[in-house]
């Protein structure tokens, strides 16, 4: 399944969607050598990328019109997350601006790693060509 839109970041990280639907989406991540902290796990930055991203998406399944900019984010780092990791996210409630969600991030024998909780605003995404849209710094957050 393809990224609704392009994110140059997420193509460098290798993240791959999974599932966008109903308020939920997963993607998964082959964590490679450059993508790893010096104790040779996934660094923490990584892993907060991609429960950003699984966060913003489950918001975005149910206003794909929109794109969702995060507000805040607060993440619980349990255990370190080594090798292909599987992370979920759920939109948790919504108003007609904004988006309350979470998101789980497990290893690859099924156990929790990270956990986090996100809210996000939803903004309108104008096109600019047909492959891209908008520039970040014409966005509208007022």
């Amino acid at each position: 399944m393809q990224f609704p839109v392009r994110i140059p970041f997420v193509d460098l990280l290798g993240f791959r969607l999974q599932r966008m639907d109903a308020g939920e989406a997963e993607i998964t991540f082959d964590a490679q050598p450059e993508h790893l902290n010096s104790f040779d796990v996934v660094h923490g930055g990584a892993s907060m990328t991609l429960l950003d991203v699984v966060m913003a998406h489950a918001a975005r399944s149910v206003e794909p019109s929109m794109c969702a900019v995060t507000i805040e984010m607060k993440t619980s780092f349990m255990r370190p997350g080594k090798g292909a990791l599987r992370a979920t996210g759920r939109l948790l409630h919504r108003t007609a601006t904004m988006a309350f969600t979470e998101g789980s991030v497990f290893d690859a024998s099924g156990k929790l790693c990270i956990h986090a909780t996100g809210t996000f605003k939803f903004v309108p995404r104008l096109p600019t060509s047909p492959t891209s849209t908008q520039p970040l710094n014409r966005i509208a957050t007022d």
